[in-house]
């Protein structure tokens, strides 16, 4: 009976499978799993503008799910995996980019 109830209030919820506040940020998923799946890509087919535009995004509306009522954790969670996944791809597009001109001066020097 317990079951019944907690799923009865899911599907109540205000951010409930009921509206677009709970099946838009479960689509969003969707550019997290394409961004992930750009993790096999060599850096420097990554873009500087793409990655901080869904790094920015992401820490943006992270931060704008805490303060909306009701607190939209779907929302939170979809937007912090966005940020996250933005900020490793400019991590390693920019660490490909400094060891890649790092090894150009040594061969330059010798």
């Amino acid at each position: 009976m317990a079951a019944a109830s907690k799923l009865q209030a899911l599907w109540n919820h205000p951010a409930g499978p009921k509206t677009i506040h709970f099946w838009a940020p479960t689509f969003k998923w969707g550019l997290i799993i394409a961004n992930a799946a750009d993790f096999a890509k060599s850096p420097d087919e990554l873009s500087y503008p793409l990655q901080l535009a869904v790094a920015c995004s992401g820490l943006i509306w992270s931060r704008y799910c805490m303060v909306i009522t009701p607190r939209n954790w779907n929302l939170f969670c979809v937007n912090a995996a966005m940020a996250g996944t933005g900020v490793y791809q400019l991590s390693r597009k920019f660490w490909h980019e400094y060891s890649t001109k790092k090894e150009e001066e040594q061969v330059a020097n010798e």
